[in-house]
C-alpha cells in the first residue's frame, strides 16, 4: 500500500514538473517589410503603403531545466505585402505590390532574465502558401516556395500577457520570376527583411 502511494505521488509530482516545463499560447501582431527600425518610424508616418502585414498562430516554451534557458518553437500564419520596382531597359519604371501568404515556423532559443523580460534568437523557416501582384499585366509563373532567416528580439511578459519585437533577416536567396507584357521575364527576391511586433496570450 505504501508503494502505491509512493508511486502515485511520484506520478503526480512528475506530471505537475513536466507540465511546469512546457507552456504554451497564441499570438499575433504586426509585421513590417524593412530593413531597420528607422524604417518603421517612417513607414508609420507615411501610412506604411505596400510594406505592413500581420501574422497569427501559436507556440510552445519548453523550459530547459536549472539554465534559465528555453526553446521556443511556433506556428504562424503571416500575410505580407512588398513593394517591387523595376526598370527595364528602353521602357518605363515600374512599381507593383507583391503580396503574400505564408508559413511560418521560427525555432527560437531564449533567455529568462528579470522574471519578466526575455531575449531570444533562432532560425525561422518559411513556406509560401499563395503569392501574386496587383496589377494585371504581370503574371507570376515560378516562385521558390521554402526559405530560412533569422530571428533576433526581445520582450516583456506581464502575467498571461507578452510583448515582443523581433528582427528578421533572410538568410537563404529566395527568387519569384514572373512575365511582364511589355518586357517578358522579371526576377526578385521574395523573403524581406521585417521589423515584427507581437502581442502572445498564455493559457
Amino acid at each position: 500500500m505504501k508503494k502505491a502511494i509512493f508511486i502515485l505521488c511520484f506520478l503526480i509530482g512528475g506530471s505537475q514538473l513536466v507540465q511546469s516545463q512546457i507552456q504554451g499560447g497564441i499570438k499575433a501582431g504586426i509585421n513590417y517589410n524593412s530593413d531597420s527600425f528607422a524604417d518603421v518610424k517612417d513607414d508609420v508616418l507615411s501610412g506604411a503603403e505596400s510594406k505592413m502585414g500581420f501574422h497569427a498562430g501559436a507556440w510552445l516554451r519548453i523550459k530547459l531545466p536549472a539554465t534559465g534557458l528555453y526553446i521556443r518553437p511556433e506556428l504562424v500564419y503571416t500575410q505580407l505585402s512588398n513593394k517591387v520596382s523595376y526598370e527595364p531597359a528602353g521602357f518605363v519604371a515600374k512599381t507593383t505590390t507583391y503580396e503574400v501568404q505564408k508559413i511560418d515556423v521560427p525555432v527560437l532559443l531564449g533567455l529568462n532574465f528579470l522574471e519578466i523580460g526575455h531575449v531570444f534568437a533562432g532560425p525561422s523557416f518559411q513556406y509560401i502558401l499563395d503569392a501574386g501582384f496587383d496589377i494585371e499585366d504581370l503574371k507570376q509563373v515560378n516562385s521558390d516556395g521554402f526559405s530560412v532567416g533569422l530571428q533576433l528580439g526581445a520582450g516583456v511578459e506581464l502575467g498571461k500577457l507578452g510583448v515582443d519585437v523581433r528582427w528578421e533577416r533572410a538568410l537563404s536567396d529566395t527568387e519569384a520570376n514572373f512575365i511582364d507584357s511589355n518586357v517578358g521575364n522579371v526576377n526578385f527576391g521574395t523573403r524581406v527583411n521585417q521589423i515584427i511586433l507581437g502581442l502572445s496570450y498564455r493559457f
